[in-house]
């Protein structure tokens, strides 16, 4: 069995700039685990465990949500935990865990 441990997710585009609002980084933040998981030769459906890192705790509905968009009806072991970034634009970033 392979496992692939993404480390630190960010709401980052290609040229490394944060979305500007929440649903913007929770939409870049998936699209970015859906490419590491790509070049691993794996999808979401090979998500064992997540961890979200929000700037304020006001933002755990926002990840429920968009983690639901991103995984369907698949549930996953998952944890939520309020933490300062080190960079005042970055408001939530997510680490996974992922089995083949």
């Amino acid at each position: 069995q392979r496992f692939l441990f993404i480390s630190g997710t960010m709401g980052l585009d290609a040229q490394g700039v944060a979305g500007k609002t929440l649903d913007e980084q929770l939409d870049l933040i998936w699209s970015n685990i859906r490419a590491i998981l790509a070049s691993a030769d794996m999808t979401t459906d090979n998500l064992v465990r997540l961890t979200s890192y929000l700037r304020d705790g006001a933002y755990a509905e926002a990840n429920a949500v968009a983690r639901v968009k991103a995984l369907g009806a698949r549930r996953i072991p998952t944890t939520a935990i309020t933490a300062q970034t080190l960079a005042d634009d970055w408001l939530v970033e997510i680490e996974a865990i992922a089995a083949a």
